[in-house]
């Protein structure tokens, strides 16, 4: 496995759909307000956006046909779809202990363009859609585990392991105010680099969507 890993290089890859700056503002104005429980993560705003299509570990060597697959052809850019962001944030799985928040969209053509972008994946042999419906939503915190003794370690301490999601006291208030509607017009194959202060996703290719004014 070593050998493999040294000869062919790999990448976590996904494709999502990048927030225009007002809407990330506006959730980020919100996330300051609600996500005040010690026990949640809220994620960065520059790292905000709507996933189409998660792609998992990747050989690099793949990178620039994933890309051509995943934004197809440049001249027929499809629409940007619009989006209305749901007011009330939801923890997922349902009950007391969700293991993180999101905010759900309102956004037929973004269902319709994952579609299409899963199709051509899928036709490339880059992707196996999964067989339950798509979903599209923010993240917009994690909640941080709970820590749990483990037994006597050296010297009589006792060490900590990670848990289950901790319980979060203190949920997030709806998003309130102005209703938050977009237009994303970037398309992009992000690449993600997990590091221990937090993931960082760079983006590997992109696709500019004209808007009705634009088009």
């Amino acid at each position: 496995m070593a050998k493999q890993r040294l000869g062919s290089p790999r990448g976590r890859l996904f494709v999502a759909l990048d927030l225009p700056d007002p809407a990330r503002e506006a959730v980020a104005a919100w996330q300051a307000r609600e996500l005040t429980d010690p026990r949640l993560r809220p994620v960065p705003p520059e790292n905000l956006h709507l996933t189409l299509v998660f792609l998992g570990w990747q050989a690099e060597k793949d990178f620039g046909r994933i890309a051509e697959a995943a934004l197809g052809d440049p001249r027929l850019p499809p629409a940007a779809p619009l989006v209305e962001l749901l007011p009330d944030p939801v923890g997922r799985p349902r009950g007391r202990r969700p293991g993180l928040f999101t905010l759900e969209a309102r956004a037929p053509a973004v269902s319709e363009l994952q579609g299409t972008v899963s199709d051509r994946l899928e036709r490339a042999r880059f992707h196996e859609p999964e067989k339950r419906a798509f979903w599209p939503h923010l993240t917009v915190a994690r909640v941080k585990p709970e820590r749990r003794e483990r037994g006597e370690a050296a010297g009589g301490r006792r060490s900590r392991r990670r848990g289950r999601p901790a319980v979060v006291e203190r949920w997030p208030g709806p998003l309130g105010g102005t209703p938050v509607r977009f237009c994303p017009t970037r398309l992009v194959v992000f690449r993600s680099h997990m590091r221990p202060s937090g993931a960082r996703y760079e983006p590997m290719a992109e696709l500019e969507l004209p808007t009705a004014e634009t088009r």
